[in-house]
């Protein structure tokens, strides 16, 4: 398999970086394998979902954040599950987390989001984790849409379990908006649920469409990885992108 490019900063000020998308399962698994996994996909920024939520979330998940190099962003019990983390690389402009309207007898749902900046390259980022009930879950695409252009960055991403296929009409509709990587530069595998026997694609990593894909998928065969690791981490498999972010004028000045 091609390996994706490393992240880097070119020296017009645009930026390469690595996009991570995961549901973690609130981190029920096996943690030294889910840390194993992200490290060696080497992120600068992690899209998750399903982060612990309750008793000691924020112990939990800056366990994790450590144990994979990285640090949190935004998100976990605060946003209901979506979390963000981050490298070093990352320059932080503001983060905020957002709770969905809540439908009686359904789970609570947000949006963990952030503006960030690698070299001269601005960019929004948006982690979800969508309804499993199908109007809901068109409402909440619609959300998704509206809150990433409410950021204010010219270049965006946005990623996470859809709980939805690319035939279906949530995707479709976000997929319609945004480019979905894994349709703009297929890499690795593409079905991401279950590690087992993956049979479907309901994980995805969306960018605007001034970001440029250079390769988008499950990172099966990539380097540190292991097929054991990814079974035992948790119940889905992660979505690794690599994308060239162009310089954005607002972060040059």
């Amino acid at each position: 398999m091609t390996a994706l490019p490393n992240s880097r900063t070119e020296p017009d000020g645009s930026a390469v970086i690595r996009v991570l998308s995961y549901n973690i399962r609130s981190m029920r698994d096996d943690t030294d394998a889910l840390a194993r996994v992200i490290a060696a996909c080497a992120p600068d920024l992690v899209l998750i979902q399903e982060a612990p939520r309750f008793f000691r979330w924020r112990k939990k998940l800056a366990r994790l954040a450590a144990a994979s190099g990285l640090v949190i962003l935004s998100g976990g019990g605060s946003a209901a599950g979506p979390a963000l983390l981050c490298s070093l690389r990352a320059t932080v402009e503001r983060t905020e987390d957002i709770l969905l309207p809540l439908t009686p007898g359904l789970h609570r749902r947000g949006f963990a989001t952030a503006v960030v900046r690698f070299g001269g390259a601005r960019l929004g980022v948006l982690s979800c984790h969508l309804s499993l009930q199908a109007d809901e879950r068109y409402e909440q695409g619609g959300m998704l849409l509206d809150r990433l252009a409410a950021l204010g960055t010219e270049h965006a991403v946005a990623g996470g379990d859809l709980n939805d296929r690319p035939t279906g009409r949530t995707f479709r509709r976000l997929a319609a908006e945004l480019r979905d990587c894994w349709a703009a530069k297929p890499w690795g595998g593409e079905n991401t649920s279950v590690p087992d026997n993956p049979y479907q694609r309901i994980d995805a990593v969306f960018a605007t469409s001034g970001i440029e894909v250079l390769g988008c998928g499950v990172p099966l065969g990539h380097a540190g990885v292991s097929e054991a690791d990814l079974r035992a981490a948790t119940d889905h498999l992660p979505v690794l992108a690599a994308l060239r972010v162009p310089v954005s004028p607002r972060a040059a000045g």
